[in-house]
């Protein structure tokens, strides 16, 4: 067995997980835009697809780096006969499918148990305010 074969069950796990978290998503983001703005919609939106982004790219560079490192000072190998021959460095491609699984599932593992408990309002961050005494 290959080590995409492996990776392959896997992933086909987090891709059903990540599924069911789009349409849960979706379903949930429909109530709240309902209540909000389309420009505060619009505004979330990207916020969260920019912080996706930098932490893919942070993920990936850093899994680059310590699969390399890792490799290099023999912590860990592969059957050459195994692999797909396609590498970053000395680490083979099939080592991502991981961090792209981490990728996916745990923010599909947030969404799908719930997300935040409070709301993301102003009024929920401040504390109360105290009683005058008299």
């Amino acid at each position: 067995m290959t080590y995409w074969a492996v990776n392959a069950v896997f992933l086909a796990i987090v891709a059903v997980l990540g599924v069911l978290a789009l349409v849960t998503g979706a379903v949930r983001g429909r109530a709240a835009r309902a209540s909000s703005s389309p420009a505060a919609s619009t505004r979330r939106r990207r916020e969260v697809v920019l912080a996706a982004g930098i932490a893919t790219g942070v993920l990936l560079v850093m899994t680059a780096v310590f699969d390399n490192v890792m490799i290099g000072i023999g912590l860990v190998g592969y059957d050459a006969a195994r692999i797909s021959g396609v590498f970053v460095g000395i680490a083979p491609l099939e080592d991502f499918a991981y961090a792209v699984a981490a990728l996916v599932l745990l923010p599909s593992v947030w969404v799908l148990l719930g997300g935040p408990k409070t709301p993301r309002t102003p009024e929920a961050t401040t504390p109360p305010a105290k009683e005058a005494r008299s």
